[in-house]
């Protein structure tokens, strides 16, 4: 399955910031979103998991395959890790360093599509 880079998402603090957007693709779990054609994707970063959320102007999208990985970049350090689908959303399990400056690059197929690049 072909992956392609959805987006490059910067992580301001380890609790994200939202992104400024319109009403309908505001963040719903705390974290950053970018608007692609796939799709709305919500970025979750924690120390222990990096979840993305895929939702359709505000809804939840019903997602029967999903996979991907994820890059966290901070600093000098560089940290990869495969996505899985889990329920309604893409998870990615380890030891993630998050906080100011840290920046993440998620690749993800949805549906058994190559999502759109953001």
């Amino acid at each position: 399955m072909k992956k392609t880079p959805i987006a490059a998402l910067l992580i301001a603090t380890a609790l994200a910031l939202p992104a400024f957007a319109a009403e309908d693709h505001a963040p719903k779990h705390g974290g950053v979103v970018v608007e692609t054609k796939a799709g709305d994707l919500e970025l979750v970063a924690k120390p222990e998991m990096i979840v993305i959320h895929v939702s359709d102007h505000g809804k939840p999208m019903k997602l029967t395959s999903g996979s991907g990985k994820v890059t966290v970049f901070n600093g000098n350090d560089k940290t990869e890790a495969p996505l899985a689908l889990v329920g309604d959303k893409l998870e990615a399990k380890g030891s993630f360093k998050v906080g100011a400056g840290t920046k993440v690059l998620a690749e993800v197929s949805l549906n058994g599509k190559p999502a759109a690049s953001a």
